[in-house]
């Protein structure tokens, strides 16, 4: 199984979107201070959206979907309805 996923830099107010096979010791990636990548800047990272497929070329896929416009609209409105 694989997971498309969102998360949020509360912080920072930045989203990052990815896939994973394993969503609990991806985020724990994310928000090691070793972390040599784009997300270390802004950490601490919270998961507020991830989606479930069977293989990866779905999430793949899904995970490009959500990289567009309208995709980050779909997020913002999550992000705006969990404020709420």
């Amino acid at each position: 199984m694989f997971y498309t996923y969102v998360l949020y830099s509360t912080e920072y107010q930045k989203i990052y979107i990815g896939q994973s096979s394993n969503l609990q010791q991806r985020l724990k990636q994310h928000n090691d201070i070793d972390n040599a990548g784009w997300t270390r800047k802004y950490q601490p990272w919270v998961i507020v959206y991830a989606e479930l497929y069977s293989d990866r070329k779905q999430a793949m896929k899904r995970e490009r979907e959500l990289k567009t416009s309208r995709g980050r609209s779909f997020i913002r409105e999550i992000l705006r309805t969990n404020k709420a």
